[in-house]
């Protein structure tokens, strides 16, 4: 893969773009993307200067809090009354909200890029063997030493939690600006 993106220009003119891409580059393309993905969500996390609108159902449990009555879906409003000054309290909840989903996201991308993401939930030794039947077919064995475990829970809720930092991701896809 070779990607060159010129800045952005203050005129009509397009933006100088150049991208190839190779076979590999989408042999395990959620890894190649999570290469390229991840720097920039970081770099936008550091940089931002604003917030999105956020859906309250994507807010965690302990973000949330009580909503405008005459709006049910906002998560609260920067000008508190019509003609009053910028309300600083709300945009710092705003703010910390927008943190919490981006450090999902980001987490998710590492999860994606770390080969060993999973590893605390399998413990134990695997001992397996292949015996041949009769029909020319193997049957998996397991041998006497064999003390592999699997914390189903644990895993479950580990790529759950994956699942749910790469839906803020495409939820909000058009909120990552800067």
């Amino acid at each position: 893969m070779f990607v060159q993106i010129g800045r952005y220009k203050d005129d009509d003119e397009e933006r100088d773009v150049n991208v190839v891409i190779h076979n590999y580059d989408t042999w395990n393309m959620d890894h190649t993307l999570a290469l390229i993905v991840l720097p920039m969500l970081k770099q936008l996390k550091e940089t931002k200067h604003g917030v999105p609108y956020i859906d309250y159902e994507d807010m965690p449990e302990h973000l949330q809090y009580i909503r405008r009555e005459w709006d049910p879906r906002a998560i609260g409003d920067l000008f508190s009354e019509p003609g009053e000054y910028y309300n600083e309290q709300e945009f710092n909840r705003q703010t910390e909200v927008w943190d919490w989903m981006m450090n999902e996201m980001i987490w998710a991308f590492e999860q994606i890029l770390d080969d060993d993401n999973d590893k605390q939930f399998f413990s134990g030794v695997s001992d397996i063997y292949w015996e041949e039947l009769e029909n020319g077919m193997s049957e998996m064995k397991w041998g006497s030493n064999d003390t592999f475990k699997v914390d189903r829970e644990g895993l479950a809720k580990h790529n759950a939690r994956i699942g749910n930092g790469l839906t803020l991701f495409g939820k909000y896809y058009r909120s990552l600006w800067d």
